[in-house]
Formats: structure tokens, C-alpha cells, sequence
């Protein structure tokens, strides 16, 4: 089954107003509604937790109603109605896109996908007799745009790990690039070579839901720029700046009003059939290759007391 990723999460939300403010300060563009879009088109859509059109709660604190994942082509579309509707209610709605529920009780839905091509460089690297980025070209830009291209990926909270990596695996055709030994694994769908779109993470069934969402940024550094501006326009960093192992993908993630953690992530990992998949144990070393502090002042502020001119002298 094509399916590329996800095009867009729908929450339900308490409060429409700073959902809708974040979701700007980090990046993304409002286009009207509730919906807020990256460059490529993939997007989070808002509204409020009461609002009837919405999907079911999943009955936890989670405030994901629907994961919608695009596909190919509407053949491929329609090979997922097939499969799924063996053994559950899929639903076509008036766009013409589907939706169901998978076997843990997350809304699904399904449609062409609406992903805009891009061309737009990845980020340039120099390096001694691997010049990649032309002479004169100064990299630092202070003023540069570090916006979100594409979404990357979402993480479950899941109560049974293996029973949902089932599901994705053998319905709609997912496959495990990597994996956590006592969290779960990262799953790749046949549309993409992307390390992984979605994550699962063994929890306690109180807390099934969305632990983050992320979109892909065009390298290391809008990643650094666009986490820096988050933070200086007063959001809490959750962890990071830094790079996992597995995926290899830079990251910085926040708190956030969705009732889940948004990250920035960039330079991830490309994968095809002939990959083969590594198992490590869920730890802290085996999720981060290095952890970026912030310092908030790095040089000296003068000359020591009674040492009036050695500034000048040094």
C-alpha cells in the first residue's frame, strides 16, 4: 500500500486561542479554520474538544482525535477500504477520504495525499576538500526563514505495543527500521524511506495518546534558529537541542497547549527494503548520540577587580 506519511493530526483542544498561537509561533501558517499548514501542505488542524464534528476521544488525557495519512494515488485508496473494511466500519466521507479506527482505538483516516513538491536547497556543509557550499557564501544568517517543511512523524503512547505494530505491519504494510527494546518500534510505511513516520512507546493504558508530533526542518541549523525564537518568545524546551541515534535525526522538543510534545527535527535517516533493522534497550544513551546545553554567557566580563587596563593590555 502507498502510503507516504501523515498529512495532517486533528486535535480537539481547551483552549482554540493558544493552540492556535503556538501553532503559528512555531512556524506553521493558518490558512483558515483550524488548520495550520507547513510549506509542503501537511498541516495540525484545531478544535475545540466539544466540537460535535470532531471524532471520539480516545477516553485518556490525549488530545488526538484523528491521525490522517496520505497516500499515492486512489487506487492505493482504495486497496485500504478493502483490506480494512474485512473486519471494521470504514467510512468514505464527503471529500472522498476514509476513515476508520486502528486496533487500539486511534482514529484513522486516509486520503490522496495533498504534500506540495518542494524546491527548496538542504542546508550546505563545508568541510576540508568537500566544499558544498560556494565560495563567498557566508552560512550564518540571523535574519533567515527556518520554517517548517513537512510533517515528519508522530509517537503513540500505546497500551499494547506488539498488538499495534501488528495492525500497521501486517494491514497497511508498515515495517519496523528500528527498534527500543521495552519502548517499541519506529515503523515506516511503503510510500516513504524516511527511518520512521510513526513511533510506539509502551505506556500504561492511562496514558494512550499522542506523545509528539514533529515536522521536518531543512537542516541542523533553521532547527537551531527556529528552537531559539520558540524559546525567546517565551515557550519551555522539553529536551534538547541535540541528535537521536536512532533515525539520527537533530531535534529539539517543547511543551505545548495540545497536550503533547511538538519538536523541530532535521537530517533523518533514509531507509529502503535492503535495511536492516537494529534492537537496542530503551535507554537514555541509546536515544541521543550528544545533548546540546545552553550557556548564557561564555566569555569574560572585563578585567578581574584592581586590574583596571588589562583588558586593553590583553
Amino acid at each position: 500500500m502507498n502510503i507516504i506519511g501523515p498529512d495532517a493530526l486533528v486535535f480537539g483542544v481547551d483552549d482554540v486561542a493558544a493552540c492556535s498561537q503556538y501553532l503559528t509561533d512555531y512556524g506553521l501558517t493558518h490558512v483558515g479554520g483550524g488548520r495550520f499548514e507547513a510549506l509542503d501542505g501537511t498541516s495540525i488542524i484545531l478544535a475545540h474538544k466539544d466540537d460535535p464534528a470532531l471524532p471520539p476521544p480516545l477516553g485518556t488525557a490525549s488530545m488526538l482525535r484523528k491521525t490522517i495519512y496520505g497516500v499515492a494515488d486512489r487506487a492505493s485508496l482504495d486497496k485500504i477500504a478493502i483490506e480494512l473494511a474485512s473486519d471494521r466500519d470504514v467510512k468514505r466521507l464527503d471529500d472522498g477520504s476514509l476513515e476508520t479506527m486502528d486496533d487500539l482505538g486511534f482514529v484513522l483516516g486516509f486520503q490522496v495525499t495533498v504534500r506540495r513538491p518542494l524546491d527548496l536547497p538542504a542546508e550546505a556543509v563545508n568541510a576540508p576538500e568537500a566544499h558544498n557550499r560556494p565560495v563567498n557564501h557566508v552560512a550564518v544568517d540571523e535574519d533567515a526563514k527556518a520554517l517548517p517543511r513537512t510533517l515528519s512523524h508522530v509517537v503513540y503512547f500505546v497500551p499494547d505495543a506488539v498488538k499495534a505494530e501488528a495492525f500497521y505491519v501486517q494491514r497497511l504494510g508498515f515495517r519496523c527500521t528500528d527498534r527500543l527494546l521495552g519502548a517499541g518500534p519506529f515503523l515506516q510505511p511503503g510510500g516513504t524511506i524516511d527511518h520512521h513516520t510513526l513511533f510506539l512507546i509502551q505506556t500504561p493504558p492511562f496514558m494512550q495518546g499522542c506523545e509528539h508530533f514533529t515536522f521536518h526542518m531543512g537542516g541542523p541549523t533553521e532547527l537551531m534558529q527556529a528552537g531559539t525564537r520558540f524559546v525567546n518568545k517565551g515557550y519551555q524546551s522539553f529536551w534538547g537541542p541535540g541528535r537521536h541515534k536512532m533515525g539520527s535525526n537533530w531535534f529539539w522538543y517543547f511543551n505545548s497547549p495540545l497536550g503533547c510534545h511538538v519538536e523541530y527535527d532535521a537530517d533523518m535517516d533514509l531507509h529502503d527494503a535492503t535495511w536492516t533493522a537494529r534492537a537496542v534497550p530503551m535507554s537514555a544513551d541509546a536515544s541521543q548520540l550528544f545533548l546540546f546545553q545552553q550557556r548564557d554567557k561564555w566569555a569574560p566580563g572585563g578585567p578581574p577587580p584592581g586590574a583596571a587596563g588589562a583588558g586593553e593590555r590583553h
